[in-house]
């Protein structure tokens, strides 16, 4: 997003993304709700928050101002040896976790202190379950000195906020590495603490604290991910964003606790997880033993005494246990219980947990050390429900086993079984199939991106991902098929709708399975795709307009078909993945439709046409105007058996003020009709989209009309009493507004007269060749012009040639054309138009004579001198993208034509018109709207020779690209290849391809026809250079 023409692009690499949007805890507004694991409970107005302030605030003021002591900066010294800054990759959604690129902390945890790590391959890093993420995970650490080392992920534990990199100590070769002991114990009230690490993005911050409790709740983000079943810590540190999984150490260096989260409303408060439980994974790993995490799928809560005496705490029971823990004030109450769970039909909520295995206990720590040994096995519970004594038995569950490690990707969405963190969120059974990515044939009209559970597909249920894949096996390219579907957020409401499947651009159904010992995700194919099933025709019968006096124009419903458009890539800048919009039948015969270029912006997509809206077909583009806003597409009449009517098209132009018909399509689909009146003519004066060029309509007239339906349509016509269509109703797309972040549209009219060349062509069995002048025409008014140079002579012959508008037309802005010279025979911008072959230019309309001539004689003022010169057409064959290159998640292409609109000078013809969350170009901060001029020091003037480079690249090593940003500034961008997740991929125009283009993967070396066996599901890539963009929803 960036619609605002003062504001400039970023010259050089853009600050990471906060960890699943936790910004830095200053920004953000005290009713703010951020995405999961932000840096702060979504609840401010938390029952605790006001008494934890007030304590933090009293034993902060103990602390000492100024310098450290010698003691704590010879800690430090040691400490920061072994503290790393983790730049990483979510590389796409899943669970919890949405794709993302950002930076956090973390720090050595294994060997003895002091001793160098170079005995062994492995070492391990300790950080936060919600750095290492729950899915595909790519990323780096870089030491104190500066050197860096790549990062795999061997552990995330399921529900508490730690998980566990591994990286090749070798790898360091200019410092000893040390790890630092982890010391669960020494985590005491009121022990000063210091949070060392990555602190807002900064390389090494070292923050001051005191501990002030040690049994808080863990605290809730909101949707997403959180940790539960355990206490957390709380100090005044003032930690933010980058901060996650830095070492929260003592005066002796030891580690006693792991820094995870904190408040962001202002108030300087933190939260750190206990190491009991990452001390034992750690261990585990050390002495090659799985970590068997048990659990029975119930969350406790932390409730002091008097609470629990309100739910039934008697007061024997109140003595035992403060007799048994003087120190303790809470105990452990049954808070969720997840249906068909273990626990269901045991514990209710508001139980007081009192014994487990005939002990006493109140500490969380205690319940996972006794569920983790349990595994399989049943347990003893004694509760306290309202007063009464409960015994109830239950056997301890698998935690892995309901957390997924696998996810299936087919037809652009990605699928995995309901997690325990989603189930437990919301109080639901954790079963079923999980949308994580809800792109491609799964982008659902409801607008989210995930959070979907399917529930049937093709009429057939689909409890468990086993289910769904065999299910989606049967299913051949482009069947339509009923999807029905629940939100975790609204179980209450079915949802259903028709999947178009797309198994021709996304071919493959592919597995992808978690592998701790790589830290890798290993991809294999599930199945291929069935043949589409043979088009039949079919009948249908369309609608009968009622209460309209003209029966010529209620015919003309029978001339209207729906047009749907899918884009599988975005190109030249276009910020939808799918549209739709009503379109105009102008030869039933032979099938062809006229819509707006809104609606089919290019010709790399997926068009269906509904025909009385009963049969589906497929189209395909046949033709897109450069200039005017309005492409052609064509179904096959064969398989329709419908009275579609061939819309009469009108040879004269509508008239300011002329009487004529409004019938239009609103918003849901709706035809309406009134009567109405022409109310202006004029010159289409779309504003340029600063943040990312993107097709526009320009020297085009447009009509508006008196009639408040207009505004609602986007599609429809103007049409006379006798059935003549005047004018295409058209949905034109403008420039992104910068206070909404939405795109914005405009609801104009075209005058069909110009539409009528191009059609008698096409029915012809001809595609026009149509020619063009490289300039953006404006109008200026008589008066300008006087003063730029216009005769009076010239401003007489004006109003005798349009005696309804003087005005002539000025040259605006010069499209860049690549083999053009510029020298006094072309025009410049500041020219004042005055004719073409030897006509007067009074109307846009005028100017339609550049289409059909490759050379044009033309009478302009330039400089207030009139001049004679014989301009040259450029053909207008070559506008269209005919090749794209996707690589290390950023798509390139050749410059577009409204890139080429917007800038004066191509650096090359590699251009960067869209990238990927979650991948390298994101990471590395290379942004759409960026050239690329050199790869590792070669030149690469285009795609061809760029491609070439780039596949030269080893896989896992750095390259240089040399850039030139939109706004002539260079720089340079280093980056490192990744093949495993964003394979490079070739998509060429090729008409012998049933789709149209063909596409051809290069990975490790090899060359793939069509799509290759690694990659994840891209989400919805971004095309201008603000990241607020990700935030638009991408469908309408």
């Amino acid at each position: 997003m960036n619609d605002n023409p003062t504001a400039a692009r970023p010259k050089r690499k853009e600050p990471p993304q906060d960890i699943d949007g936790r910004r830095p805890k200053h920004h953000r507004a005290n009713n703010g709700s951020l995405s999961a694991g932000d840096n702060t409970p979504d609840r401010p107005e938390d029952f605790e928050a006001d008494y934890e302030e007030l304590d933090d605030l009293r034993v902060s003021a103990a602390l000492q101002t100024g310098q450290d002591t010698p003691e704590w900066q010879a800690t430090i010294q040691s400490v920061v040896k072994n503290v790393v800054s983790i730049r990483f990759c979510q590389t796409c959604s899943f669970d919890t976790d949405p794709a993302l690129t950002s930076e956090a902390t973390g720090f050595v945890v294994d060997g003895r202190r002091g001793e160098r790590l170079t005995h062994s391959p492995r070492r391990y890093i300790l950080t936060n379950r919600h750095v290492v993420g729950s899915g595909p995970f790519w990323g780096y650490c870089i030491f104190d000195n500066h050197e860096e080392v790549p990062a795999y992920p061997v552990y995330r534990d399921p529900i508490h906020d730690f998980g566990i990199l591994k990286f090749d100590p070798s790898a360091i070769k200019y410092m000893p590495v040390a790890a630092l002991p982890l010391r669960p114990d020494l985590a005491k009230v009121g022990i000063e603490i210091r949070v060392v690490g990555n602190d807002a993005g900064e390389k090494l911050s070292i923050l001051s604290g005191v501990i002030s409790r040690l049994d808080r709740n863990a605290p809730e983000y909101g949707e997403g991910y959180s940790d539960f079943n355990t206490c957390y810590y709380q100090a005044s540190a003032a930690a933010s964003g980058g901060s996650s999984g830095s070492p929260v150490v003592n005066i002796d260096g030891y580690a006693v606790a792991l820094q995870a989260g904190g408040r962001a409303d202002g108030a300087a408060t933190d939260y750190f997880l206990p190491l009991d439980r990452p001390l034992r994974a750690l261990k585990c790993l050390q002495e090659g033993k799985p970590i068997s995490r048990g659990d029975i799928q119930c969350q406790f809560l932390l409730k002091p005494f008097d609470e629990c005496r309100r739910l039934g705490l008697t007061p024997e029971w109140e003595a035992q246990m403060r007799k048994a823990f003087p120190k303790e004030t809470n105990m452990l109450v049954a808070e969720i219980v997840l249906p068909e769970g273990p626990s269901h039909g045991n514990i209710e909520e508001g139980d007081v947990l009192v014994k487990v295995n005939g002990e006493l206990l109140t500490q969380f720590i205690r319940v996972d050390a006794i569920l983790d040994s349990s595994v399989g096995k049943t347990i003893d519970l004694m509760l306290l429900r309202g007063g009464k004594e409960v015994e109830v038995k239950i056997e301890v569950g698998d935690l892995h086993k309901i957390t997924p490690d696998r996810f299936v990707s087919v037809a652009g969405g990605s699928f995995h079984s309901l997690s325990y963190q989603q189930a437990r969120l919301y109080g639901v059974a954790c079963k079923g199939v999980y949308v994580c990515e809800a792109g491609g044939s799964w982008r659902f009209d409801n607008g989210e991106e995930n959070g979907w559970l399917i529930q049937t597909v093709d009429h057939k249920k689909t409890p468990d991902l086993e289910t769904f894949v065999e299910v989606l096996k049967a299913i051949p390219d482009k069947a339509r098929v009923v999807v029905t579907y629940k939100h975790l957020r609204d179980l209450h409401t079915l949802n259903t709708t028709i999947v178009y499947m797309d198994r021709h651009w996304s071919a493959k159904m592919k597995l992808a399975v978690r592998n701790d010992e790589t830290g890798l995700w290993d991809f294999s194919n599930l199945a291929d795709p069935l043949p589409a099933v043979p088009a039949v025709p079919k009948k249908a019968a369309f609608i009968q307009l009622e209460h309209t006096s003209h029966p010529a124009i209620a015919d003309l419903v029978r001339s209207f078909v729906q047009v749907s458009c899918t884009m599988p890539f975005k190109l030249d800048g276009f910020p939808k993945n799918r549209k739709w919009g009503m379109g105009l039948v102008v030869d039933a015969e032979k099938g062809l439709v006229v819509i707006s270029r809104a609606i089919v912006p290019y010709d790399l997509c997926d068009i269906s046409v509904t025909i009385a809206d009963t049969v589906i077909v497929e189209g395909k583009v046949v033709f897109l105007h450069p200039l005017q806003n309005y492409a052609i597409i064509q179904y096959d009449p064969k398989l329709v058996d419908a009275p579609v009517l061939s819309a009469k098209l009108s040879t004269e132009t509508i008239a300011q003020g002329a009487a004529t018909h409004f019938m239009g399509y609103n918003r849901i689909g709706r035809i309406v009709h009134t009567a109405t009146t022409v109310t202006e003519l004029f010159a289409v004066t779309i504003p340029a989209n600063a943040g990312a060029p993107r097709y526009r309509a320009v020297n085009v007239d447009a009509i508006t009309v008196d009639t408040s339906l207009s505004g609602q349509c986007g599609s429809g016509v103007l049409v006379a009493q006798d059935g003549t269509v005047q004018a295409l109703w058209l949905t034109y797309l403008g420039e992104r507004n910068a206070a909404t972040h939405r795109d914005e549209e405009y609801h104009l009219g075209l005058a069909t007269p110009t539409l009528l060349p191009v059609i008698k062509q096409i029915q012809q069995g001809n595609i026009p060749k149509l020619r063009m002048l490289s300039v953006e025409f404006r109008p200026i008014q008589m008066t300008q012009a006087v003063l730029m140079g216009v005769s009076e002579d010239w401003v007489h012959r004006v109003s005798q040639a349009n005696p309804s508008h003087h005005q002539l037309f000025m040259v605006a802005k010069r499209t860049f054309e690549r083999d053009e010279k510029e020298d006094s025979s072309t025009l410049r911008e500041g020219d004042v138009l005055l004719t073409l072959n030897g006509n007067v230019i009074t109307r846009i309309s005028d100017l339609d004579v550049m289409y059909a001539n490759e050379e044009l004689d033309a009478v302009i003022v330039r400089g207030c001198e009139q001049i004679s010169l014989r301009l040259p057409t450029v053909a207008a064959d070559d506008v269209e993208t005919d090749r794209a290159v996707s690589f290390c998640g950023a798509v390139f292409q050749r410059p577009h034509h409204a890139v080429r609109q917007q800038i004066s000078k191509l650096h090359s013809e590699v251009y960067v018109s869209a990238r990927t969350r979650g991948s390298p170009s994101y990471q590395y901060g290379l942004a759409p709207t960026n050239f690329i001029t050199h790869v590792n020091g070669v030149e690469t003037p285009d795609l061809e020779s760029f491609l070439a480079e780039v596949i030269k690249i080893p896989d896992n090593t750095y390259f240089r690209l040399r850039s030139m940003t939109f706004d002539n500034v260079p720089w340079m961008v280093t980056m490192k290849k990744n093949e495993h997740y964003f394979p490079t991929a070739e998509l060429i125009k090729d008409p012998s391809e049933e789709c149209g283009w063909r596409r051809v993967t290069y990975e490790h070396g090899k060359v793939i026809k069509g799509e290759g066996p690694d990659g994840v599901v891209a989400p919805a890539a971004e095309t201008t250079d603000m990241d607020a963009d990700m935030g638009v929803c991408d469908h309408e």
